[in-house]
């Protein structure tokens, strides 16, 4: 049997229908790109400016993308590629990572039953998603960046890895440490709030 070649105005359209679905699936995730860009640059203007750079960079590199695989965690890969190389931190990330370690391995609140019922209560709070948005922004990007992919992207360890371009082992650490200083935020405005006092769960009126 003869397999004739494909006529090229066939050709033209799956092209066009590929570039179609590739506007398509990376369009689709904007929204959360940028909420990532936010995450990393804690700054809308900063935020545009990386995620329109992110968007540019997967234009010209459609030809490595797979249609119908994880476009966000691609897309999230190259956000933080940018980044990375705009900001140039590397010496300041190991900084971070060692004096992090040393103050998470001074507490101890984690372990005590009333921060668990403290942190059920903030997250019946009205204000919940206000107030984790901003704990999250005091965390530093080192931490900051794996529990926003893992724990508000929903994205696998595997993917975080390879977003982060580091060892699965390190981004668990690493997402350990960022959960435990986020914890801490959210405990500190618990106690400031009112709803943990002298060592106890303050009931809310019901």
């Amino acid at each position: 049997m003869v397999h004739l070649p494909r006529r090229p105005e066939r050709l033209a359209l799956q092209a066009e229908e590929d570039e179609t679905t590739f506007e398509g699936e990376t369009l689709a995730a904007l929204d959360r790109v940028y909420r990532f860009a936010l995450q990393l640059t804690k700054d809308p203007a900063d935020s545009d400016d990386l995620v329109q750079d992110t968007y540019l960079r997967a234009y010209r590199s459609r030809h490595q993308y797979r249609l119908g695989t994880n476009c966000a965690a691609w897309l999230f890969t190259i956000c933080h590629n940018v980044w990375i190389q705009k900001s140039q931190r590397e010496s300041r990330i190991t900084t971070y990572e060692n004096s992090e370690l040393d103050e998470i391995a001074s507490t101890r609140r984690h372990q005590n039953g009333v921060v668990d019922l403290a942190l059920r209560r903030i997250m019946e709070l009205p204000e919940f998603d206000e107030v984790l948005s901003r704990a999250l922004t005091m965390l530093p990007e080192i931490y900051r960046t794996p529990v926003v992919i893992i724990d508000v992207e929903d994205q696998t360890y595997d993917a975080a890895a390879t977003i982060l371009n580091v060892p699965i082992g390190t981004v668990r650490s690493r997402l350990f440490r960022g959960r435990r200083l986020l914890q801490q935020h959210l405990i500190a405005y618990a106690q400031d709030a009112g709803l943990v006092m002298s060592g106890r769960a303050i009931a809310r009126p019901a």
